[in-house]
């Protein structure tokens, strides 16, 4: 897909929160090498410049509008645009951190003990990813696919939920790893604006089917999901709007 850094940039401080919260849970303290997968616009990247000042970052993602973005943003790191699927330290790093991006990619039973295995000695791999897809946000897109004239069109990208329970990726994990810390944290978020749900989902899990469509039938799609989530998520007295979002944490320190 070609990223719009304007549209998931809409909501960056709450797109922001989860990585702070899991920068927190890292102990490491001087690490020399430091890789940001699906560093997109490069707002995390920047904070672990900040907690590193020391290191050498390389922020990596597939989309060159978002590189364009972080390379605006943030000078001192290194970006190289590649598909995280094949991506291979050239020297193992430290530390890898990955902010909501992984759960684009399949496999993860093959995925998380590779990245693991591609640490330096006593190295961390520090990931968090969205666990909301059983949510309206995400059930009402798969709605509105099935019962609209783009069925057809659209329904080969509905998909089961890409992230596993929690106790998954301990099981595969645990035989490589000398310490892991997983958990979960639900944020309540408090959104504005017209749609703000379908806003949010629009940069991001909602985009790939968009598109797949062209004018007028686009805008109906949207019109027709925005709809179905006023109903899920009505807006308070105030203009509001409350967005439960469930987020998968893990920190893991290889062998």
């Amino acid at each position: 897909m070609a990223w719009n850094p304007d549209q998931y940039l809409k909501f960056s401080e709450p797109r922001l929160r989860p990585a702070v919260d899991l920068l927190a849970r890292v102990a490491v303290a001087a690490p020399k090498l430091v890789y940001d997968l699906g560093c997109g616009a490069g707002n995390v990247t920047r904070l672990l410049a900040e907690r590193w000042p020391e290191a050498s970052i390389t922020g990596v993602d597939d989309s060159a509008e978002m590189l364009a973005q972080a390379a605006r943003e943030l000078g001192a790191a290194t970006w190289v645009r590649q598909s995280l699927a094949g991506w291979v330290p050239a020297i193992p790093p430290d530390v890898i951190f990955s902010n909501a991006a992984l759960h684009w990619l399949p496999r993860h039973e093959e995925l998380f003990p590779r990245l693991l295995r591609q640490l330096a000695p006593g190295g961390v791999l520090a990931v968090q990813m969205p666990r909301n897809f059983a949510a309206p946000s995400h059930s009402l897109i798969a709605e509105t696919v099935r019962h609209g004239a783009w069925r057809r069109q659209l329904e080969h990208l509905l998909r089961p939920a890409p992230v596993a329970a929690p106790h998954e990726y301990y099981a595969m994990l645990e035989p490589l790893a000398a310490s892991i810390d997983i958990w979960e944290t639900e944020y309540l978020q408090v959104l504005r604006g017209t749609d703000p749900v379908k806003e949010w989902t629009k940069g991001t899990w909602l985009k790939q089917f968009l598109d797949e469509l062209q004018e007028p039938q686009r805008a109906e799609f949207e019109a027709d999901y925005a709809r179905r989530l006023r109903l899920a998520y009505p807006p308070l007295a105030d203009g509001t709007t409350l967005f439960p979002f469930c987020r998968l944490f893990m920190v893991v320190r290889g062998a």
